[in-house]
């Protein structure tokens, strides 16, 4: 049930076309048998074919006010598949994501966005991404940053424009089945975790973002087992790029680009390895959970 309903509210627009013009043609046969046939003759085959035609009729007005109206311009139903937002989202919980409100506004600090990653974010899941390379899922995280920005992490607290952050959403967890489900660290566990420290840097001229202890910085790739990962094309291999790296400057979140970041801290892979998300690819913000009904809510 979990998949037809996450499939139909993928439905691509084009197969929506087709399934709204369809019916369309049926009813178009129909409409002269039904307009023409006499009052007293109206029976037999004719009350089969007048339902027939009303459930054409609910099929596509559905078919037109859902797939062509609310879903591109208003609101749309998205499941989770993964732990990075636990326990604020919880795998397989369906959302709403209301896709109205970036239409007439930006993102701000502590929404809660889904949006199309970058290729970046999809290393090893090939089938993240279509036939010509292009990114066909959606991700949804927290926003932490926005343009103009200085996002920072000290010991895994967050720091903006310099000065620490109040973070309630920020949890560390343990999964005993590979990330099906969680459970939250104790202090002393949390205490004990290596937690680099993060920033953005201008490298190469382009801003990178950067996870460094004392002496390493993007030296660990994704499947590395370390306690980061970034992007392959954010690896600093030479020992004195990185050390030259954890030297430079942070930078402020350049214009028309935002930091996502999943409150499951340290079981997530987001903005800090993968990089900063144009305002283009932003779909909509979570609302609310509308399945399984014990956790129907407002999302904040």
């Amino acid at each position: 049930m979990r998949q037809f309903i996450d499939t139909a509210a993928r439905t691509p627009l084009s197969k929506v076309v087709i399934g709204v013009a369809i019916p369309t043609v049926i009813r178009l046969a129909l409409a002269p048998y039904l307009r023409k046939t006499p009052r007293h003759l109206r029976t037999g085959f004719y009350p089969v074919a007048r339902f027939f035609n009303e459930v054409l009729d609910a099929i596509i007005y559905a078919g037109v006010f859902v797939f062509m109206i609310i879903r591109p311009f208003g609101i749309q139903a998205f499941l989770i598949p993964s732990g990075s937002m636990w326990p604020t989202l919880y795998v397989n919980d369906f959302i709403v994501a209301n896709k109205a409100i970036y239409r007439y506004t930006d993102p701000k600090d502590d929404d809660i966005v889904v949006f199309r990653p970058p290729v970046a974010a999809t290393l090893n899941h090939p089938e993240q991404l279509d036939s010509d390379g292009n990114v066909n899922v959606d991700f949804i995280k927290r926003c932490v940053g926005v343009p103009g920005d200085v996002i920072e992490l000290r010991d895994g607290v967050l720091y903006r424009n310099g000065k620490a952050v109040n973070d309630p959403y920020k949890h560390y967890s343990s999964s005993p089945d590979m990330g099906q489900t969680f459970n939250e660290l104790p202090p002393d566990q949390v205490n004990l975790l290596v937690k680099p420290s993060f920033k953005w840097i201008k490298w190469k001229d382009r801003i990178i973002p950067l996870n460094y202890m004392s002496n390493e910085a993007n030296a660990a790739t994704v499947g590395s087992q370390s306690s980061y990962e970034v992007a392959p094309e954010f690896v600093i291999s030479d020992q004195a790029d990185q050390l030259k790296a954890i030297q430079t400057p942070p930078q402020p979140i350049p214009p028309g680009y935002y930091m996502m970041m999943g409150d499951n801290r340290n079981n997530s892979f987001d903005s800090r390895g993968w990089g900063l998300v144009p305002r283009s690819a932003i779909i909509g913000r979570s609302e609310l959970i509308w399945l399984p009904i014990p956790r129907i809510g407002r999302t904040k």
